[in-house]
């Protein structure tokens, strides 16, 4: 096993000189973090503390200031949805200028990661199921947030597409599955993207060479990323997943978050007194993070200005509805060229509470959401806004609001008393505000008693709750209506049931207004790094209309709108980090209440709020359906310029949308009884598998209509450059009344007889152009390279294939409307 110089360490010798003046307990105190969030300072070099935070669709912060509200951008499957490099770039600006408001140097995104299967939980923070396309935007996000003097922390590494058992199962694939769809957005990350940090993954892998945790695979970590690929920053953990002393140290892991505690500290220093860890490999790992340090400004140099930008609020309305993907369209009858509606019916359940963000840890609370309500009044001031549920889609009570419902004579949400494990009385507080957190307890506390006084008025039955993990006793009005007396530790935050947790509780039946005492004890929660905390949040599901009654009220509303949108889609309790989803169905009633909105509306505006696939088996009947993705805190204003076509949909879908469940290629990525997940369809994931297996989607990949139409006039004869890249020329032309976005793909497919196996048919380029009404531009895509390489294993490296290929130019990778042949040779045989 060998142990390389850092390219840190040969590269920056005023880095390397820092070195001696360091203690080996300063260098590897420095190792571990000092807390979640934080890592150690070293006055002595004139070093302060680095700081780390979420994630993938805004910067949350430090968790050091109460009440800390975060900007809400769009998820990353819609700014991939983009298709648009300039867009991803800005998104990562605006990133850093968060995190520089927030005190925050490295932000732990993107997550680059490939959406293999579309249950997958987290695939709604992962660009899309192509290597190309996740590679390109997810690295021009980097760039964006580099270029202001933050840190990238690209993740996870690698093959951690999957959330049930993350932290157990044993990633499977072979070296040209690795190289060729897995390796690539991060090998294009690090030698385009350049980036500053990556994280280690919870799940283990085997790729043939050798089996370990991602936190200690010396093959994929020291000698691929760092070695082959030269990457010189610093290599984190992923929180609470580092497991080892030596095998992670010696595996090339640079820090183990988070803080403090963990198997480095005083473990590693005497590994290293021993001898079983060399001291050179400490000092690899310190430089990496002094340089780090240094490209942040936390190291004896300023941090960077930060460069002006567009307002956030226009910024994020402007990518929501660039990300707007047209499924279908009314072609006679455009909803951006009605008149304006005198009422307007705005239906579904995910329109009185849409999904603005994925559950899990990048969830972040912004200051305000724009709800779908908000926008249509803000857009048509003039018109009758009718909002009707249609139903309930959620199988979780919602949050209940103290603030609005607390019967405390002082107005506090919560009485808190802190009791030791004998049950003495440590403290009582008055809380005046609450957000489903105790954290910090310390050692001595080892119980919370919660007690809140709420006013209910409204007669009938009411649901409360109490959402919680680990052990509790929870009483209303005196009499125990659940407990559960075994602890948690941290499982329940690598599994994310801490974020969406069940609720337990009892129902309430108020006949007059009166006052409820809802008591709830709790366990502390010992969970490492994350210190000692309890989990509590509060819900209330209060006396309503059935199902049916509420259904039966929205198409009465759509019988009489000039103009009718539903919502339907996910929410928390589907698509989240910590599980895979069951299946693909929307939750609740929300067929059938677009199937009876369409009766009785055939014009009905049909908009999926959802962030990974869904199955929409009435999406051919429906005349206008629009998919919005998570769409960040301006929802409401992208959603009403989209639909009154003042901003323009030009989304395209970044994978592929089933028809039938049973057509998924991957349909699930469950381990097997030996915990491994096998990826037995090799290269051959997403739309490729589609094309590989005949299986025709409800929507192929790439596809997107817009508001307007388009004609592919001619494509030219392609031509290789000096450095192998394919320049295709592409004039198209804008057949409709208004001007749009065209997103030119190129797609290639391989040799007759090529040597290596090959896609079916792959994606090899693609390129945004603005196009007037009723003109035409011509557009150059560049296909890089690799697109004409394959990984050789018997080799054990890149070669090129050669031979005759097809590529075609279009609008998806179903919808190809002009092609060539195009002639690769050998370049061994010159």
């Amino acid at each position: 096993m060998s142990h390389r110089a850092a390219p840190a360490l040969e590269r920056d010798g005023d880095v390397r000189e820092l070195l001696p003046l360091l203690t080996l307990e300063e260098k590897v105190r420095l190792l571990t973090g000092k807390t979640v969030w934080r890592l150690h300072e070293l006055p002595g070099i004139g070093l302060r503390s680095l700081t780390m935070s979420d994630g993938p669709v805004g910067v949350r912060g430090l968790g050091e200031v109460p009440g800390e509200t975060s900007a809400l951008f769009p998820s990353p499957s819609a700014v991939s949805a983009t298709w648009d490099l300039d867009t991803a770039f800005a998104v990562g600006r605006a990133f850093a200028r968060e995190a520089r408001g927030h005190g925050v140097d490295a932000v732990l995104a993107p997550q680059v990661n490939i959406q293999r299967t579309p249950v997958g939980g987290r695939h709604f923070e992962c660009y899309s199921e192509d290597p190309l396309l996740t590679s390109v935007i997810g690295t021009q996000v980097i760039r964006g947030i580099q270029d202001q003097g933050v840190a990238a922390t690209v993740k996870h590494y690698i093959a951690n597409d999957s959330e049930t058992d993350r932290t157990e199962y044993v990633a499977t694939l072979d070296a040209q599955t690795l190289r060729e769809v897995y390796l690539a957005p991060f090998e294009h990350a690090v030698q385009v993207g350049e980036a500053w940090s990556v994280m280690a993954a919870y799940n283990q892998v085997d790729d043939g060479v050798e089996s370990a945790q991602m936190t200690d695979h010396h093959h994929l970590v020291t000698e691929l990323l760092k070695g082959e690929l030269g990457f010189d920053g610093v290599v984190v953990s992923d929180w609470m997943a580092t497991k080892s002393t030596e095998g992670s140290a010696l595996g090339g892991l640079d820090v183990v978050m988070p803080g403090p505690g963990g198997p480095w500290e005083q473990k590693l220093l005497d590994a290293v007194r021993d001898g079983r860890v060399p001291e050179s490999v400490i000092d690899d790992k310190v430089a990496r993070i002094l340089l780090l340090a240094r490209r942040v400004g936390a190291l004896d140099v300023p941090e960077r200005p930060l460069d002006a930008g567009p307002a956030l609020d226009d910024l994020i309305t402007r990518v929501a509805a660039q990300s707007t993907v047209v499924l279908r369209r009314d072609e006679e009858n455009p909803v951006w060229d009605r008149p304006s509606p005198a009422r307007i019916a705005l239906l579904g359940p995910n329109a009185v509470r849409p999904h603005v963000l994925g559950g899990g840890s990048s969830t972040v609370h912004p200051a305000h959401v724009v709800s779908p309500a908000e926008g249509l009044v803000a857009r048509f001031p003039d018109a009758e806004l009718v909002v009707r549920r249609g139903g309930d889609s959620r199988r979780l009570a919602p949050d209940l609001e103290l603030a609005e419902l607390t019967a405390a004579p002082d107005g506090a949400l919560l009485e808190a008393r802190f009791l030791d494990v004998d049950g003495e009385l440590l403290e009582t507080r008055r809380l005046t505000s609450w957000d489903g957190w105790l954290r910090d307890l310390g050692d001595e506390v080892h119980s919370v008693a919660l007690r809140a006084e709420l006013a209910l008025r409204q007669p009938g039955v009411h649901r409360l709750e109490v959402a919680t993990v680990g052990g509790y006793r929870i009483a209303i009005d005196g009499t125990v209506v659940a407990q559960h007396d075994a602890p948690a530790g941290v499982e329940v935050i690598l599994d994310s049931s801490i974020n969406t947790p069940e609720g337990y509780g009892g129902e309430v039946e108020i006949v007059e207004p009166r006052t409820v005492v809802v008591e709830a004890e709790h366990l502390v929660i010992r969970a490492g790094g994350y210190g000692a905390i309890i989990r509590a949040g509060f819900r209330h599901r209060t006396p309503g209309s059935d199902a049916d009654t509420e259904l039966a009220e929205a198409v009465e509303a759509a019988r009489g709108a000039e103009l009718t949108v539903v919502i339907v889609g996910t929410n928390e309790e589907v698509e989240s980090e910590g599980w895979d989803r069951a299946d693909l169905d929307l939750p609740g009633r929300q067929n059938e209440l677009v199937e009876r909105v369409l009766d009785v509306d055939p014009d009905a505006v049909i908009v999926v709020n959802a962030g990974a696939p869904v199955l929409l088996p009435w999406l051919e009947r429906a005349r206008t359906v629009l998919w919005v993705w998570f769409p960040g805190q301006e929802m409401g204003h992208a959603l009403a310029a989209v639909l009154a076509g003042d901003l323009e949909p030009a989304g395209r879908l970044p994978w592929t949308l089933p028809a039938d469940a049973s057509d998924v290629p991957v349909p699930h990525a469950l381990p097997g009884t030996d915990r491994r997940v096998v990826y037995t369809e090799g290269i051959h994931v997403g739309y490729r598998g589609w094309e590989r297996l005949e299986r025709t989607p409800a929507a192929p990949f790439g596809h997107g209509l817009g508001w307007s139409s388009f004609v592919y006039e001619q494509l030219e004869t392609p031509e290789f450059t000096p450095a192998g890249e394919l320049r295709v020329a592409v004039t198209v032309r804008n057949t409709g009344a208004r001007d749009a976005r065209e997103t030119v793909q190129l797609y290639l497919e391989p040799p007759a007889q090529a040597a290596i196996e090959r896609p079916v048919r792959w994606l090899a380029g693609f390129a945004g152009v603005d196009v007037a009404a009723g003109t035409s531009r011509r557009v150059v895509v560049t296909v890089p390279r690799r697109a004409f390489e394959a990984w050789d294993v018997a080799q054990d490296r890149w070669t090129t294939v050669a031979g005759d290929y097809w590529l075609g130019v279009g609008r998806s990778v179903r919808d190809l409307h002009l092609d060539t042949a195009v002639q690769v040779g050998n370049p061994d045989a010159q």
